[in-house]
Order: C-alpha cells, then sequence, then structure tokens
C-alpha cells in the first residue's frame, strides 16, 4: 500500500511528494511522461526547487517513487491531482487534463479513497466537475470516499516559504471530508486551516493571485502616467513604503508571468459570468498587464531613438533575463517571451542572455554571453542576481531597465531609461 499517491510530477507535485516523504509518508508520483518518471526514479531532478541530491536521498532511503501506470491509484489511501489548469485560446478556462485525470481516477476508485484537488481553478469545480466523475463509480462521497479541495501555494524559488511551512487551505465536501484532509496534509505540514467548503477554498486561492494581479496592474498604470509626468516611480515607491501601516508595496514590470497570476483572475471573471456578474475591476487589471509588452517595446523604441539616434528595426537589443522571475529558470507565461516576438516583429536583432535558460527553443535562440558593447540597447527584463548592474551603466549602450535594477547609477544617468 502507498500513503499518498500524486498526479503531476511538475512545479506543485514533486514538493509535494518531497513534503510527504520526509514526513515518513510512502509516495507515488503519477506522469504520463515516461522520460520524467524514469528520471524520477533515478533521483534526478528537473525541479530547481527539489535539489537532485534530496530526490535520490527519499527515492534510495523513504520510499518515493514514480510511475505511468494510472492502476496504482488503486493501492494509495489518498490521491492528490496538481495538474495544469491552463486558459484556451478564447482565455477561457480548460480543465480537460483535470477532468480526464478525474475519470481515471474513478476507474480505480475504492472504498476509504481520500481524493483532493490542489489545481487551481473557479469555485465549484470540485462540486460541478470532479465530483460527478468520481460518482460515476458508483460510490458516494462522505459515504464510500472522501473528497476536497486544497490550493497549491509553490512560489518558485523561495527558501523561506516552502510547501512544508505555508499554511494549507483545506475545504471538503463534508465536514467529515474536510477533517480526512486536513488529518493527511497535518501529519506533513506545519499548519491547516479549515474552511467549511471547497468553494471556499477554491475563491481562496484565486482572491490570493487577484490581489496581486490587481495591485501590479496598478504600479504599472502609474508607470505609464509617471513617465508622462517625469516623475521616477521606483522613487515614491520606495517613499511609500516608508508608511507602517495601510501600504504594500508592489513593483511594475513588463507584464506578469507564472503559473497563477496571469491566468487565475479569468477563471472567476469567466465563473462570475454565470451569475449575470461582470468582473470589470479584474478584466481592466489584466488589460494593462497584458498591455505592458507592447508599452515596454514603445520604450526601448524611444530609448533607442533618443540615445542611439536609431530606430528599433535593425538595432541589436539583448533581452537580459528572460525567466518570469529572478533565480529560477521557469519560462511558464514569462512577458519577456512576447517582448521578444514584438521586437521581432519591428525588425530588430534580438539575443538575449539568462544562465538559468540555456536555450528558447520557441525562437531558436541560446544564451550569449553578456557583452553590452556589442548591443545598441540592452533590456534588462528579468533581474537575476549575481550581474552588477550599476557596472553596466559605465559602458555605452543604452539600457532599458524594467526593474530599476541599476538602482541610484541608473536613475542619474542619462543613458539608462526607467519603466
Amino acid at each position: 500500500m502507498t500513503d499518498v499517491a500524486i498526479i503531476g510530477a511538475g512545479y506543485v507535485g514533486v514538493p509535494l511528494a518531497q513534503v510527504f516523504a520526509e514526513a515518513g509518508r510512502s509516495v507515488l508520483l503519477v506522469d504520463r511522461d515516461a522520460e520524467r518518471v524514469a528520471m524520477l526514479n533515478r533521483g534526478e531532478s528537473y525541479i530547481e526547487d527539489v535539489p537532485s541530491e534530496t530526490l535520490k536521498r527519499l527515492v534510495d532511503d523513504h520510499g518515493l517513487r514514480a510511475t505511468t501506470d494510472y492502476d496504482e491509484l488503486r493501492d494509495a489511501d489518498a490521491i492528490l491531482i496538481a495538474l495544469p489548469t491552463p486558459l484556451s485560446k478564447q482565455r477561457e478556462p480548460d480543465l480537460s487534463i483535470v477532468n480526464g485525470a478525474a475519470e481515471e481516477v474513478a476507474k480505480r476508485l475504492r472504498k476509504g479513497h481520500l481524493v483532493v484537488l490542489e489545481s487551481t481553478t473557479y469555485p465549484g469545480t470540485t462540486r460541478e466537475e470532479i465530483l460527478p466523475r468520481l460518482e460515476a463509480s458508483g460510490l458516494k462521497v462522505g459515504e464510500d470516499f472522501s473528497l476536497a479541495f486544497s490550493p497549491e501555494r509553490v512560489d518558485p524559488g523561495r527558501e523561506d516559504w516552502t510547501t512544508k511551512n505555508v499554511p494549507k487551505v483545506v475545504g471538503g465536501l463534508t465536514p467529515a471530508c474536510t477533517e480526512r484532509a486536513a488529518e493527511l496534509y497535518g501529519s506533513a505540514v506545519d499548519t491547516v486551516h479549515r474552511v467549511t467548503s471547497p468553494e471556499s477554498a477554491e475563491l481562496t486561492k484565486l482572491l490570493e493571485n487577484i490581489f496581486r494581479a490587481v495591485n501590479i496592474a496598478l504600479v504599472n498604470e502609474l508607470a505609464q502616467l509617471c513617465e508622462r509626468m517625469k516623475i521616477d516611480l521606483w522613487e515614491v515607491i520606495d517613499a511609500a513604503a516608508t508608511k507602517p501601516f495601510g501600504f504594500m508595496s508592489f513593483k511594475p514590470g513588463p507584464g506578469l508571468g507564472g503559473h497563477c497570476i496571469p491566468i487565475d483572475p479569468f477563471y472567476l471573471t469567466w465563473k462570475a459570468r454565470e451569475y449575470g456578474f461582470y468582473t470589470e475591476f479584474i478584466e481592466l487589471a489584466g488589460k494593462t498587464n497584458e498591455n505592458m509588452p507592447w508599452y515596454c517595446r514603445s520604450l526601448i523604441s524611444q530609448a533607442l531613438n533618443h540615445g542611439k539616434q536609431r530606430s528599433l528595426s535593425g538595432s541589436k537589443v539583448l533581452v537580459l533575463g528572460v525567466a518570469y522571475k529572478p533565480g529560477i529558470g521557469d519560462m511558464r507565461e514569462s512577458p519577456a517571451l512576447k517582448l521578444i516576438e514584438l521586437l521581432q516583429t519591428a525588425g530588430a536583432d534580438v539575443s538575449y542572455h539568462d544562465e538559468h535558460v540555456p536555450e528558447l527553443h520557441e525562437f531558436d535562440l541560446t544564451s550569449v554571453p553578456l557583452e553590452p558593447a556589442k548591443f545598441d540597447c540592452l533590456a534588462i527584463v528579468t533581474d537575476h542576481q549575481g550581474i552588477d548592474y550599476e557596472e553596466l551603466v559605465d559602458g555605452e549602450t543604452v539600457i532599458v531597465d524594467f526593474r530599476n535594477a541599476t538602482g541610484e547609477k541608473g536613475r542619474t544617468s542619462d543613458r539608462v531609461w526607467k519603466l
């Protein structure tokens, strides 16, 4: 028997498996990617938050293993679903991956099973989508099996807040389902917070990410206004952050990236329309954030015109940092991808430097050495550590700094343009 089976061996599933294994639980990762499964069983990690040496120890000493065989779910006490919930081309929720997994679970469902959905989604998914698929097995929730929702809260690259010490929100279909899930997570994570329903847990996750999306949109809009007003927004944010209450600092940037913030708010806007309600505030924030790569391309064009007397077409532009956040190689929804596409469309000769991302297959590009003198413009898109950004200011290359990486030195330089 296996204590915990996790469907989805990705950025959520693998760290979750680590936490349960380190708590002494036997863990099975289930994934359709045979290459991933083989790597995991060799103790080779492709997730930056779980070092290979840690994974190898858990595989060798604690029984953590992976498989492509869904039939092994029958022998697990608990089944956790940690799969992607992307948007369609029409920006609507695409639950096909999660629903497909639920149908696979239903074929192996037995009395006593606990099933928990971790994938971010709209309120009602667990009850309206997952439950009917599981009950198609003939078993009944609350009587034969337990079902709950517990949103993942992974922030890749962080060492202070991890899967183990970030509080786990749990909401079940029945109070007994909630307690069963809370007991499972409580055996591995530091804190469990119970809510009264899966809908409350589902909306909790969306609120967390909508809060960030809306506030980032606010400072992105202010960045565009401050350019016209000739005010340094970064200085303003730093000054506002000195207030010890009533203010939380958010920073502007070239757009949203990652697996949550650019996507999750649209799950709620879609669901809200079912109730005749339009989340205009959220949709306006999405519109503002999605427009940032176009604005940033315009800023690069202005910098080249004024600093080099060159047009964007034909200019050599080095994009510095392409991962969606510093310190990792995660490219999911990275705004750098859209910015590179827009720069190339405008005729720019684009290269990039990012030690965390050796190749960009979608553009047939590889990371080049950081040699600013070879380029007309250097665009700081992701401010990875290990680079002396202030030293870059001493060169002759025009710099467009979307992350305030060049600091005070960049603020006083005629060659540096800041968002």
